[in-house]
């Protein structure tokens, strides 16, 4: 028999969003270097990126809130467990970009290819600890139903060994990613197709 192996179906493009895209030439010297430094480091540059470009110092502003949330490590929360939390939370939200993005980040600092997908589709059945579900259960509920939200859910995580700023990283980490979950709904910003492979398979 001859070869059955199928070709891989490439998606249509996408516009990147329905708003206008800079020319990364017109951008701040700090934003178009950090827009190469990405680029240079991950092979392409995501579309978020190039969706917020339009609008320097909202990029600007947007990335190092971002860097400040998820670039850290506590006892409490991970930054492998903060991709998990912009997961949940984001499937929550049904916001396609921030669950392929963020899905691929937590395949990799989790070293895990099959827990973002689990996450993504039902936290409560996910292979996670009792700590982490504890977490995605308060923080899907402020993504979904903040007012639901009460004290005795702060206590909870209390008990769980969160500490006090790791408390406000969460509520944070919840509330940025709303945001950022609602304006990529508001933009149409499909995931890169880079994405859906990241931390599935073997870097070539």
């Amino acid at each position: 028999m001859g070869d059955m192996t199928l070709p891989t179906p490439q998606p249509a493009p996408q516009p990147v969003s329905r708003f206008p895209l800079a020319d990364r030439a017109d951008l701040p010297d700090d934003l178009r270097e950090r827009y190469d430094a990405v680029e240079a480091k991950s092979g392409f540059l995501p579309n978020v990126f190039a969706a917020l470009a339009h609008r320097p110092e909202e990029a600007r502003a947007f990335f190092a809130h971002h860097d400040a949330l998820m670039d850290k490590d506590t006892p409490g929360l991970s930054q492998a467990e903060r991709e998990v939390v912009v997961v949940a939370t984001s499937a929550a939200n049904d916001c396609l970009y921030c669950v392929v993005a963020h899905g691929a980040v937590a395949r990799i600092r989790a070293r895990d290819p099959y827990l973002a997908d689990q996450v993504a589709v039902d936290w409560r059945k996910a292979p996670l600890q009792p700590r982490m579900h504890a977490v995605l259960e308060v923080a899907v509920r402020l993504a979904t139903d903040p007012a639901a939200v009460v004290p005795a859910d702060l206590d909870t995580l209390r008990g769980h060994g969160l500490t006090e700023d790791d408390l406000w990283d969460l509520g944070a980490i919840v509330s940025f990613f709303a945001m950022s979950n609602r304006l990529a709904h508001w933009a149409a910003i499909p995931p890169n197709p880079e994405f859906f492979l990241m931390g599935r398979v073997p870097r070539g």
